[in-house]
């Protein structure tokens, strides 16, 4: 477990619009209510599916981080799916940008190895925006899980998550739910992976791992203390 006091000041990257609260919803909840600054960068555009639109998904993600008690969301307007065609100085200065002005302790990235290729384009330009080129620079960076991206990666030919840190989420895990559940467009009925119910087995089966009711799983990539 870790002192989450140390990460007063946390930014969270979200490849899309839900990534944030799969990946580490009670974490975020569980920091904004002990006093931490939470922000999100959310990269892509909203994508719109049958009978939605972009703006009703920025309108659920801006209620969602209400209710995980964010300070901040940033909307980007990158190309969902398509994260590979944008020139990597582009993702690389933006991200170099709100890293610069948000000065976090701790920041929170997809993990490489997932299926989808924007969170493995992300997570290196998160990375080359991270490095400790200067005094001020994140202390704290970790990856986190998405269902239905993280645990389909090739196995033996990807980086496979195993996770070295869990966050104790029991206190928050009922709001991670009520979280996902007004993504409205983006929660899926069981037995879907993005369904409340599997989010939910998720978090019980990492707390078990630990002894604890719930967790959230991360890959620490660099600790500083």
């Amino acid at each position: 477990m870790v002192d989450v006091s140390r990460f007063r000041n946390t930014l969270v990257i979200a490849p899309h619009p839900d990534d944030e609260v799969l990946g580490a919803g009670g974490t975020i909840a569980r920091l904004a209510a002990n006093g931490c600054t939470v922000k999100v960068v959310v990269v892509t555009r909203a994508r719109a599916g049958p009978g939605e639109v972009p703006s009703e998904v920025y309108e659920e993600a801006t209620a969602v981080h209400r209710i995980l008690g964010v300070d901040e969301t940033i909307f980007w307007d990158f190309p969902t799916a398509e994260l590979d065609a944008v020139a990597h100085r582009r993702l690389n200065a933006a991200l170099a940008d709100v890293v610069a002005q948000a000065k976090p302790d701790a920041l929170f990235v997809p993990f490489v190895g997932d299926l989808h290729l924007d969170h493995a384009a992300v997570f290196r330009s998160t990375l080359v925006a991270a490095r400790p080129a200067q005094h001020l620079y994140p202390r704290f960076i970790l990856a986190y899980e998405c269902l239905s991206e993280t645990n389909w990666n090739a196995p033996y030919l990807t980086p496979s998550f195993t996770p070295n840190l869990f966050i104790d989420i029991a206190d928050f895990l009922p709001t991670k739910l009520t979280a996902m559940e007004t993504y409205a467009s983006q929660n899926r009925a069981f037995p879907h992976e993005r369904s409340l119910h599997t989010i939910e087995a998720l978090a019980r089966l990492r707390g078990s791992t630990v002894h604890r009711q719930a967790a959230e799983a991360f890959v620490v990539l660099r600790e500083v203390v």
